[in-house]
């Protein structure tokens, strides 16, 4: 019987042991292939899980392309895309991959943030006749194997970018491995894009291995604590109170903001101190704030405190999707954060845009403290 997914780890190695085992690996395809099975096997076993069906059968179609990639960097390999619902090891098979491909020239990136830095190189080569074309050459400088975590599209702008990137990806080369909750037939769901949509689905499909990663269960649920991952380690605090606000410092509700320098924009902030920033909704999610101001954030600190979280059903969807977006950088970068509300966690996460359920899943494996009790 399966058993829960180990949560995704860093990307830093962290079996001395490993790395010698497939230091010495063969460069026979056999040898190459089972360096890939031999590390997930030694992965799991190290964290006392079992893999299930599901994913060893992603593992077994990964070991594929170990004994092709060294040596062939003309060859162009098909892509693989993983969906399926949230927790159910997508990431943690991905990250995975990443570590025991026996190849220095690869990357691997939330595509949140890939997209972000790709904007902005885009940006400063627009007087370019291709800045696409010199955006990537910078930002990939080599990449033979590129993994993009948690890709999605609900903005009919970005789909149009996106296409374009696939197309250039998918001509360089390079391999590509995604993780999405949806399947390519499901992105870009609104029915007023979806068929300007539908010639990277048909490149997806036609270019990559498409795998479901599935099972019945959000196993990020049924983990609590996880030693080697921040973001698990913080807290859910309410209903919210003048005491609480105390212990963490946070400043009284009438104070001025801080006007915090984010690149060349002004945010605003209710206090820093070191590597501690802390804000209201309103200040992250009312306002227009951007992945790139988030990723920016992460570089300068490490605990975030979040108060004044509202029932999101009451707020519009562009502050809920900042507030998804948020949440999923603090997550892949792996950042402690402390979230305040007068509502339940429960509560707190109602509301209608579509990634969502992401997000409880990843709020779900925070501590939840009821004040009251």
């Amino acid at each position: 019987m399966a058993v829960r997914p180990p949560k995704r780890l860093r990307l830093t190695p962290r079996w001395p042991a490993l790395r010698r085992l497939f230091a010495k690996a063969s460069t026979t395809p056999v040898a190459s292939a089972r360096v890939i099975h031999d590390y997930f096997r030694h992965k799991a076993h190290a964290q006392g899980y079992t893999l299930s069906h599901s994913q060893q059968r992603v593992i077994d179609c990964m070991a594929h392309y170990a004994p092709l990639l060294p040596g062939s960097a003309q060859r162009k390999l098909p892509g693989l895309y993983l969906h399926g619902a949230v927790g159910r090891g997508k990431s943690w098979l991905l990250d995975g991959f990443f570590q025991a491909v026996p190849i220095a020239e690869k990357q691997r990136l939330h595509f949140h943030q890939f997209f972000a830095q790709l904007h902005q190189e885009m940006f400063t080569h627009r007087e370019q006749t291709d800045a696409m074309e010199h955006s990537l050459e910078h930002l990939l400088d080599g990449c033979r194997v590129l993994c993009f975590d948690e890709f999605h599209v609900h903005d009919i702008g970005d789909a149009m970018l996106i296409t374009r990137l696939f197309q250039a990806l998918f001509r360089r080369g390079i391999l590509l491995l995604v993780t999405s909750n949806y399947p390519p037939e499901g992105l870009l769901p609104n029915p007023l894009y979806h068929a300007r949509f539908k010639p990277v689905i048909d490149l997806i499909n036609s270019k990559m291995q498409v795998m479901e990663v599935g099972g019945p269960h959000d196993y990020r649920s049924q983990a609590r604590h996880h030693a080697q991952q921040v973001f698990t380690q913080g807290h859910y605090l309410w209903p919210d109170t003048l005491e609480i606000r105390r212990r963490l410092n946070f400043p009284e509700a009438d104070a001025p903001p801080l006007q915090l320098s984010v690149g060349t924009r002004q945010l605003q902030a209710r206090f820093s101190d070191r590597r501690t920033i802390g804000f209201t909704f309103t200040d992250l999610c009312e306002h227009p704030t951007a992945v790139m101001d988030y990723l920016e954030l992460c570089r300068q600190f490490n605990h975030w405190i979040i108060v004044d979280l509202p029932l999101l059903a009451d707020t519009t969807i562009a502050a809920q999707q900042r507030f998804i977006n948020l949440v999923d950088v603090l997550y892949d970068q792996d950042k402690h954060l402390t979230l305040v509300s007068q509502h339940s966690l429960s509560a707190s996460l109602g509301g209608d845009a579509i990634d969502l359920a992401r997000t409880r899943s990843r709020l779900g494996q925070l501590m939840e403290i009821n004040e009251l009790n």
